[in-house]
């Protein structure tokens, strides 16, 4: 592949400011007019546990926000558990109102234009539990922070989450404020994106903002454990989740620039033990049209920690021919091969052969109960070919490895090498 085309890549795997949005919110949301709205189930986690969920709205006092020079820096997490409640417990909204309108708004404008109306953006429900206490008989916890994709909100990454939360673990995951395409604040506030360009200069910020929210939400949740309400309203902890928290074992994994997020936050924060980058490039100039390749701090020194990469599967814009993201040399990712040569710690490459980058999100999903509304050609763009159904096992099925082996010290050797049971995921090394 020449150096064009490798820039060409970089940029798609980083996943720009206008692509993010493009595919995140969009990918949901393009149906045509129906006679009634489409609304979206989404399938059960898999996990022996039921799962509760709750939210926090931190404030960092210490910080000004760098996208807004006038307020301290804030954001919104969402903490999903093993529960302990009956099934008839109300289950939580998937989209909050708020965030529902962003999300209409986003696929409304055009290109895309599709009706106000066409999809019952909050009557969708999660399969966890608000504010039910945590289940205390097999605590406490470890703890994975989840970061997702650049101006993607937390809300469309539910399915992994969840379901890393029915298999025992604390699951943080983060809005990204101004950065994100919306953030709903108590109240109903929302804040939407004010990033508007993928400058170098400008994703530099963002990783940096990244990582020091991740640094400050493990010391909020710190806090929380040791007894502390840390939510700036002082609002009602779910029952029994000060000191469920096991805060020797923290994980993180995110998605696209989260996936960075993850590792670059590992190289500045010893206490996260081990880390996934699902499909993103871990770089903040992506060197295409004329600007500087520029990797991260963790490429450049890798870590002596566990780090593992899960990749997908595009077609090269020059060559029209498929690339499996990978460390490997036709890889497509300059920033994955270099570090890979510079990961001290245990290290796994997997690609998704016939996902997409969006396999990784809700979108897997969600995409197919669109059927025909959604044009093949534009659904494999977001998701690929791969059976939805046959992906999320997958991604649940290896993350859980990951993070039993590396926080629970349970290894059930999924992970050494090509799984005949997970032929979906191709072993790269």
């Amino acid at each position: 592949m020449d150096n064009r085309s490798n820039r060409r890549v970089l940029l798609r795997a980083g996943l720009a400011l206008a692509a993010a949005l493009a595919v995140a919110v969009p990918a949901t949301a393009a149906a045509s007019t129906t006679a009634q709205p489409i609304q979206i189930a989404l399938p059960a986690p898999t996990g022996g546990h039921q799962v509760g969920t709750g939210s926090l709205h931190l404030v960092d006092q210490t910080r000004a926000d760098p996208w807004r020079q006038d307020r301290r820096r804030e954001l919104m997490v969402t903490i999903s558990y093993p529960s302990r409640h009956m099934d008839s417990a109300p289950r939580a909204d998937w989209l909050t109102p708020g965030i529902g309108s962003v999300v209409q708004a986003l696929a409304a404008a055009a290109p895309l234009n599709v009706p106000s109306g066409a999809v019952d953006w909050t009557a969708t429900k999660r399969w966890a539990s608000q504010d039910t206490p945590v289940d205390r008989r097999h605590g406490p916890w470890p703890v994975v922070l989840f970061s997702p994709g650049f101006g993607v909100p937390r809300e469309l990454d539910t399915l992994l989450t969840d379901d890393l939360a029915s298999r025992g673990y604390v699951v943080v995951s983060m809005s990204h404020t101004y950065e994100s395409s919306g953030v709903e604040f108590p109240g109903g506030r929302v804040e939407t994106a004010l990033v508007a360009d993928n400058k170098p200069e400008t994703m530099k910020t963002a990783i940096d903002v990244r990582v020091a929210d991740a640094r400050f939400v493990l010391d909020e949740l710190t806090r929380l454990n040791a007894g502390a309400n840390p939510d700036a309203e002082h609002r009602q902890l779910p029952p029994g989740l000060r000191g469920a928290l096991d805060l020797s074992r923290v994980g993180m994994f995110g998605h696209s620039y989260g996936g960075y997020t993850s590792g670059e936050t590992m190289y500045q924060d010893g206490r996260i033990a081990a880390g996934v980058n699902l499909d993103g490039s871990m770089a903040y100039g992506f060197g295409t049209d004329g600007s500087p390749y520029l990797p991260g701090e963790v490429t450049k020194h890798g870590l002596d920690r566990p780090f593992m990469l899960m990749g997908s599967t595009y077609t090269d814009p020059t060559t029209g021919q498929k690339v499996q993201h990978s460390h490997l040399p036709d890889g497509g990712d300059r920033s994955w091969a270099d570090f890979w040569g510079n990961q001290r710690g245990w290290k796994r490459d997997f690609t998704l052969t016939q996902g997409a980058h969006h396999s990784y999100t809700d979108n897997q999903a969600v995409l197919p109960q669109l059927g025909s509304l959604i044009p093949q050609a534009v659904r494999e763009v977001f998701i690929g070919t791969v059976d939805p159904a046959r992906s999320l096992a997958a991604q649940h099925e290896y993350l859980a490895s990951f993070f039993d082996r590396f926080l629970r010290g349970c290894d059930n050797h999924l992970l050494d090498g090509p799984s005949p049971s997970y032929p979906e995921l191709t072993f790269q090394g």
